[in-house]
């Protein structure tokens, strides 16, 4: 109201000094600057301004703002459901980090404990097969030295007859198997 005043002076004034002091455009061809129809515009002119300031001031712009409001208050309900489904999915990510984290551990335990399980049955078969080898390795040496004495025994009773018959071959004469025995046996300690 308190712009509504000051204008309907205003474009009042300026239609009476319009009016007053100018003469008919008419007949130069130009309408609109034909001074007589001022009055009468500015008076249509103000109502229009008039209604349509009421309509706008009382019908659209409380709608608008209504709007507005209802809007902003959507915004700000949105914002704070991001706001509370940021949180969460925070909350979320760091409950599957933790998780991810005790698996990783939980897997490394267990790996550990494999190995060490699997590390310990290997030592232990180890020690086993190394056991079982060494028993026959031992078994092996006392066959072998078996084998070498009975060689070496009937080594020396060969060897006593090489010598007898070489010796009656070479020289003709007989030796007694004894002598030749004792002498085989000395060479043969000699040699060991």
């Amino acid at each position: 109201m308190r712009i509504l005043k000051p204008a309907v002076t205003s474009i009042t004034g300026l239609a009476a000094l319009l009016a007053m002091g100018s003469t008919p455009a008419h007949a130069a061809g130009l309408p609109q600057l034909d001074v007589s129809t001022f009055p009468p515009q500015l008076i249509w002119l103000g109502l229009t301004f008039v209604v349509l300031y009421v309509t706008m001031s009382r019908i659209a712009l409380p709608k608008i703002s209504q709007v507005l409001e209802e809007r902003q208050h959507r915004i700000d309900d949105n914002l704070k459901k991001a706001e509370t489904l940021k949180e969460e999915a925070e909350a979320a990510a760091q409950a599957y980090e933790a998780a991810l984290a005790k698996a990783r551990s939980k897997a490394h335990q267990i790996m550990l404990e494999t190995h060490n399980a699997i590390a310990e049955k290997a030592a232990e078969t180890q020690g086993e097969v190394g056991t079982r080898l060494e028993s026959q390795i031992k078994d092996a040496e006392g066959r072998i030295l078996e084998a070498k004495n009975a060689a070496m025994a009937g080594l020396s009773a060969v060897a006593a007859e090489v010598a007898l018959s070489a010796c009656q071959k070479v020289s003709g004469e007989t030796l007694s198997e004894a002598d030749v025995s004792k002498v085989v046996s000395t060479v043969m300690e000699e040699r060991q």
